[in-house]
């Protein structure tokens, strides 16, 4: 469906942003393929990279309504990357968070509607599902944004929809690079926020894939949440280095023991499929569909129980420490 179309993705030069670059210009032939973003250092680095005739690369920030306008004029899909993602980033610079998460999420809602851009998938996060720190709380805001958008367009054709995953192996932030920065400086131990902690696992990969996916599979204005397993944190530091202590330092603040993606409070609006799930909007529909157990692609879904909460801790799927070594290797080689 990426076939002469053109494809615009904020926050482009992120791992995010390059993987899926990468994965279209090698499954398919867009006939554009829009970088935006506001850091011209790593525009130029993905340049040397990624220079195919249909490339292009601009310059901007999603805060910036008019820019995005010029920018979106023309395209046929938008992947919205962009965001301020580290937690204690987004507590100290709690409005600098809201202008990108926010109200970046609003521009480039507006752009699309003005340019009947035919869908837009917003990447979301864990964090967004029952928030306790700001850069959840904002992600919630934007999620529900999206969502809303769908009835916003009214007779328009536009397409709104989110994808929400966790933990990414590998991911700058993420628990894998720094130990494996300690492993290789000589420390004595690893350190465990805590010997409880669960983390859903997903590599970068398949990540793009699911997005990729759900273009084909969304209605507009479903929540897509992928079925992925576990692991244990003390199973992680196991199998990354199985001879260091483990040393158990505390959850940092705005962290939690266990991550959620489809919490108990949305049960009701839970729908299962083979490989995923989906949330469906709590709002009605007044132009378009409001059901969502078929997707575009005649895949069915079926509701969940009362009182279901798809969380790390409570997963049908742990990896073992093997596991999580095969895992982990395939991941960061590619």
């Amino acid at each position: 469906m990426f076939n002469d179309k053109v494809i615009l993705i904020t926050g482009g030069t992120g791992s995010f942003g390059r993987l899926y670059t990468q994965t279209l210009l090698t499954r398919y032939k867009p006939r554009k393929l829009i970088i935006y973003s506001r850091d011209e250092l790593k525009q130029y680095e993905m340049q040397q990279e990624f220079n195919a005739p249909c490339m292009r690369y601009f310059i901007g920030d999603v805060r910036d309504q008019t820019r995005l306008i010029q920018a979106t004029r023309g395209v046929d899909y938008i992947i919205h990357a962009a965001a301020l993602k580290q937690v204690p980033a987004a507590e100290y610079n709690p409005t600098e968070c809201i202008k990108t998460n926010i109200h970046g999420a609003e521009n480039v809602i507006h752009a699309a509607l003005t340019n009947n851009v035919k869908k837009v998938i917003a990447l979301s996060t864990d964090k967004a599902a029952n928030p306790i720190n700001l850069y959840g709380a904002t992600k919630l805001a934007s999620d529900k944004l999206f969502v809303a958008a769908n009835n916003m367009a009214g007779g328009l054709d536009t397409e709104f929809s989110v994808v929400r995953y966790g933990n990414v192996v590998g991911s700058r932030g993420s628990v894998v690079p720094l130990f494996k920065k300690l492993i290789a400086s000589g420390s004595d131990h690893l350190p465990i926020t805590d010997k409880e902690m669960t983390r859903f696992w997903i590599s970068l990969q398949q990540g793009v894939d699911f997005v990729l996916k759900n273009f084909e599979r969304m209605h507009g204005g479903e929540i897509f949440v992928p079925k992925i397993p576990s692991v244990r944190i003390v199973d992680l530091a196991t199998a990354m280095a199985p001879d260091l202590e483990q040393r158990e330092v505390g959850i940092r603040p705005g962290e939690k023991l266990h991550e959620v993606m489809c919490p108990m409070d949305d049960c009701h609006l839970t729908l299962e499929f083979d490989d995923h799930y989906v949330i469906r909007p709590s709002i009605i529909f007044n132009s378009r569909s409001n059901n969502f157990e078929i997707n575009e692609l005649g895949e069915s879904g079926h509701p969940v129980n009362r009182g279901f909460e798809y969380s790390s801790g409570g997963n049908a799927r742990f990896l073992t420490i093997n596991e999580i070594k095969e895992f982990n290797q395939k991941a960061i080689s590619g």
